[in-house]
C-alpha cells in the first residue's frame, strides 16, 4: 500500500523547509556583511597609504616581500640566483633592510620569522676580527660589512628581545672597531680590511652604517666619522661630483655622487654647500625614469635617501616617476633585477625605495 502524508507531518515538513530557507539566508547575509566588513578595513587600509603610495605600488610591495621570504634559504640569508655573484652577507643586509621597512622586527610583523632568521645569520658571519663577511664567498667583503652596520644598527634601537639586543650590541661593537682600524690615511676605505687603500663607494658604505651604530647607541669615534666626511670634501670635483676615489684625479661619478650626499645628510649637514652642489649635480644627471647608466639601481638608492630625508620639494616629481617605472619593471614572480648584479639586489633596492614614504627607519626620516 503506498504510503500517505498525514496532514501534521506535511506541516512539519513545511517548517523544516522553512528553517533551512531561513538559515541558508541569515547564512548568505553574514557571509555578504563579513565581505563588507573586509572590503571596508581593505578601503581603509589603502585610505591610509602615504603620500604618492597608490593601491598599486602597495601590491608591488607585497608581492615584492613576499618574494624575498619565499626565497630565504634555511640558514636565513639571501644570495644572488643570477647577476654577477651571490654574495650572501651584503644580500641579506639589504634584503633584511628592506623587510625592516616593512614594520617586522624579530619577534613583530608579518615576516618575524624571516628577520629572525636573517639576524641570525648576520650575526653568526662575524668573524674574531669584527669583520662581518663569509670569507670562502665574499670578494669585496667590506661592502656587506658596512651594509651589517647600516641594517643591525637599525634592528638594534628596535630589537625586544634583551638577548638578542646584547648579541647585537656585541657584534657592532666589534665591527665599528674593525672598521676605524680599516681607515686609510685620507679617510676613506677599500674593498677589504686589509688593503690600506680606499675608494667612493666603499667610503660611503661604511660612513652610512657608522652613522646608524652611532645613532643607536653603540660607540664610534667621532674622529672616523669626521675624517671620512674629510674624504668626500676631498673627492669632490669643480662640477660637484664625486670621483672614485680623493687620491687622484677623475672624472665624476653619479652614484658614489649621489651616496655622498646621502652621507652629508644622514651628518645633519643639509645647509653644506659642498652636498648643495654634489645634490644639483645629481638632479641634472639622474633621469625621473630609467637607469642613467650601469649602477643606476645603486644611484636612485641613495639619491632617493637623499631628496627625502632633506624634505627636498623635487621629491614630489621624483618619486612618482620613479615609482611608475619600477612597477613596470617588476617581474611577474613579484622580483626585480637590478643592475645586472641579481634579483635579490634588485628586489631589495626596489623595496627600499618603494616604501620610504612609510617612514620606518629612523636613518631613513626626514
Amino acid at each position: 500500500m503506498a504510503a500517505r502524508f498525514r496532514p501534521d507531518a506535511i506541516g512539519f515538513l513545511a517548517v523544516g523547509v522553512a528553517l533551512v530557507a531561513l538559515l541558508a539566508i541569515s547564512s548568505s547575509g553574514q557571509a555578504l556583511a563579513d565581505d563588507a566588513d573586509s572590503q571596508a578595513d581593505v578601503a581603509a587600509s589603502l585610505s591610509r597609504l602615504p603620500k604618492h603610495v597608490t593601491p598599486q605600488t602597495k601590491t608591488a610591495i607585497d608581492r615584492g616581500l613576499a618574494y624575498l621570504a619565499r626565497i630565504q634559504d634555511r640558514q636565513g640569508s639571501w644570495s644572488n640566483r643570477s647577476g654577477h655573484g651571490a654574495f650572501p652577507v651584503a644580500m641579506t643586509a639589504l634584503a633584511h633592510l628592506a623587510i625592516l621597512m616593512d614594520g617586522n622586527t624579530t619577534t613583530q610583523g608579518r615576516y618575524a620569522p624571516q628577520v629572525d632568521r636573517a639576524t641570525r645569520f648576520l650575526v653568526s658571519s662575524a668573524t674574531p676580527s669584527g669583520l662581518i663577511a663569509r670569507g670562502e664567498v665574499e670578494s669585496r667583503p667590506m661592502y656587506g660589512h658596512g651594509f651589517s652596520l647600516l641594517t643591525l644598527g637599525q634592528l638594534y634601537g628596535m630589537t625586544e628581545d634583551a638577548r638578542r639586543a646584547e648579541e647585537i650590541h656585541q657584534v657592532l661593537s666589534a665591527a665599528v672597531q674593525l672598521t676605524a682600524r680599516a681607515q686609510s690615511r685620507l679617510g676613506g676605505w677599500i674593498y677589504t680590511p686589509d688593503s690600506r687603500g680606499d675608494e667612493g663607494s666603499v667610503t660611503i658604505t661604511q660612513v652610512q652604517g657608522l652613522r646608524s651604530c652611532r645613532n643607536a647607541g653603540i660607540a664610534v669615534p667621532k674622529s672616523v666619522i669626521d675624517d671620512a666626511m674629510g674624504y668626500l670634501d676631498l673627492s669632490q670635483n669643480s662640477d660637484g661630483g664625486i670621483r672614485y676615489t680623493a687620491g687622484q684625479a677623475g672624472r665624476s661619478r653619479v652614484p658614489i655622487t649621489a651616496a655622498a650626499v646621502c652621507c652629508w645628510f644622514n651628518a645633519g649637514q643639509y645647509d653644506n654647500p659642498r652636498a648643495k652642489k654634489a645634490l644639483a649635480y645629481c638632479r641634472e644627471q639622474i633621469p625621473l625614469r630609467g637607469v642613467s647608466g650601469s649602477h643606476g639601481y645603486y644611484a636612485h638608492l641613495y639619491f632617493s635617501q637623499a631628496l627625502y630625508i632633506s624634505r627636498d620639494p623635487y621629491w614630489d616629481r621624483y618619486y612618482p616617476a620613479r615609482r611608475d617605472y619600477l612597477l613596470a619593471q617588476q617581474l611577474p614572480d613579484g622580483s626585480w633585477m637590478g643592475d645586472g648584479i641579481g634579483d635579490v639586489y634588485g628586489t631589495a633596492v626596489a623595496l627600499i625605495f618603494l616604501q620610504m614614504p612609510f617612514n620606518q627607519l629612523p636613518i631613513m626620516q626626514p
